[in-house]
């Protein structure tokens, strides 16, 4: 029934699509040109990004309190936001959403294998994101709910084909065996496939409230990020680099903004373009996610070389053996620490001029990809 109203709503689209073209660039600029956080040490292959005047900072008192993993932001004269209930809460919704979406059908062996990478739990960070952008921008969560859930299923699918003996060749993931232990190569590639293209099909068939410009715009920025332009250009790059003992800074940050920041930054936009946000919120809000984006993996790197793989819920060290260029190889640990903060703040100095208490999640967002464990 979805598949059918879409129909009609595609219909109406193509007919409209010609007098909305100028909205559409508006919005959806995905990666054609690359912001930066401010004062970045690096710069990307290929790119010459412009720096990023700064912005006067409205969250002028803001405090970061950790308890255990979970910070709270405190911003002035306002009660602390609670980022665990909110994590919690956030998470129950998007599993929910995931649950539904994904279910049991024929044939059942490639949904059951779908299911187990898709449901394995996850810190949903990708969700979230989209959700938190798209109240920011005065949307509403049903709203931004189809992007979140179709971002987590390509997410999903990357970590299945990335963990492929024919990728990284991984046992481990979130805690479980990796999906091609359990169903083999040749179904875990399906099932991989599979979340791919439902996720297309789910943004533009699920999605309500939104103008069809507007759902249009983010099938493309998600398709943008995710292509040789995105995910597969990381990809391609981390592959040709392996074992490679003259990889620099640039073509480490090139491998990482386009393999991990390209779908955390894809994650944000979605939700500022269905949340009815204005080309300059988008803009604001996509430098925002390019800086958690690096900030995640710069993390990751430093999580790989000090944690267990208890502690990781993944195998430790893989990137030490399979002789990978990291931040902590190429920098060293301490200096990878301090690229982590700049990279934090600089990401929340770009959310000044937005409601701070709408801004408060992705504050707590920023500081728990910052500080997590794991």
């Amino acid at each position: 029934m979805r598949s059918l109203n879409f129909v009609d709503s595609w219909v109406q689209t193509c007919s409209i699509f010609n007098q909305h073209r100028s909205l559409v660039r508006l919005i959806y600029n995905p990666l054609k040109i690359i912001p930066t956080c401010s004062n970045y040490p690096i710069t990307t292959l290929h790119h010459k990004r412009p720096p990023i005047s700064s912005v006067s900072a409205i969250l002028t008192k803001e405090e970061t309190v950790m308890e255990g993993d979970t910070p709270k932001v405190q911003t002035q004269n306002q009660t602390p936001f609670d980022f665990k209930a909110y994590m919690v809460q956030k998470a129950n919704s998007v599993n929910k959403a995931l649950d539904d979406a994904v279910s049991i059908k024929d044939p059942p062996t490639i949904h059951e294998a779908m299911r187990y990478s898709l449901l394995a739990g996850g810190k949903r960070v990708r969700p979230m994101l989209c959700i938190a952008s798209c109240d920011l921008v005065g949307g509403e969560e049903p709203n931004s709910m189809p992007a979140a859930c179709a971002v987590e299923m390509i997410h999903t699918m990357s970590l299945i084909h990335d963990d492929l003996p024919c990728m990284d060749n991984d046992d481990l993931r979130r805690g479980k065996p990796t999906n091609h232990k359990v169903f083999g190569e040749d179904v875990a590639v399906l099932a991989g496939d599979s979340l791919l293209a439902y996720a297309f099909e789910y943004i533009a068939t699920a999605t309500t409230g939104v103008s069809p410009v507007r759902i249009v715009a983010a099938v493309g920025e998600l398709a943008k990020s995710i292509g040789t332009e995105g995910l597969v250009a990381g990809q391609v790059v981390d592959i040709a680099s392996t074992g490679m003992s003259n990889v620099g800074l640039d073509q480490l940050e090139f491998i990482h903004v386009h393999k991990t920041a390209a779908l955390l930054e894809a994650s944000v936009v979605l939700g500022a373009i269905l949340g009815g946000g204005s080309k300059e919120q988008v803009e604001k809000l996509r430098k925002f996610a390019r800086c958690i984006g690096l900030l995640f993996q710069v993390v990751d790197d430093i999580l790989d070389v000090t944690k267990s793989s208890q502690e990781l819920g993944k195998t430790a060290g893989k990137d030490l053996v399979a002789d990978k260029m990291t931040y902590p190889k190429l920098m060293g640990l301490e200096k990878s620490k301090e690229f982590a903060e700049k990279l934090n703040e600089d990401a929340k100095n770009q959310l000044s001029g937005f409601d701070p208490h709408k801004a408060a999640p992705l504050i707590a967002l920023a500081n728990y990809i910052a500080y997590r464990q794991n």
